[in-house]
C-alpha cells in the first residue's frame, strides 16, 4: 500500500529565478502528486506518493535534498486518510 507523505521546504531565497527552479524540478517528478507555494515559514507543501519508506528515502536523498536552493525540509507521514473529495463546495 503506498504511503502519503507531507514535505514542507525552506527555500534559502525567495526570488524568482529559484522559485521558477524549484517548480521545474518538482513538475518533472511523477512522486510528487500536489505542490502548493504556501505563505508562513514555509515555501511550499508538497504531497508525495511512494511505494514505502525505503522509497522516500530513495526520493529525499535522490532527488529533493539535491536541489539547490533548498534550505530546509519536514517531512510528516498521513497514518490514515480520513476524508477525500474532489467536490468543490460552489
Amino acid at each position: 500500500m503506498p504511503i502519503s507523505v507531507f514535505a514542507s521546504i525552506k527555500l534559502e531565497r525567495q526570488r524568482e529565478e529559484e522559485l521558477e527552479r524549484f517548480n521545474a524540478a518538482i513538475s518533472r517528478w511523477p512522486e510528487v502528486v500536489d505542490c502548493y507555494l504556501m505563505t508562513g515559514q514555509r515555501d511550499y507543501l508538497l504531497r508525495i506518493v511512494v511505494r514505502d519508506l525505503h522509497a522516500y528515502d530513495r526520493f529525499l536523498k535522490e532527488k529533493l535534498t539535491r536541489l539547490d536552493g533548498v534550505a530546509s525540509i519536514e517531512s510528516s507521514f498521513a497514518l490514515s486518510q480520513i476524508k477525500r473529495s474532489n467536490q468543490l463546495p460552489i
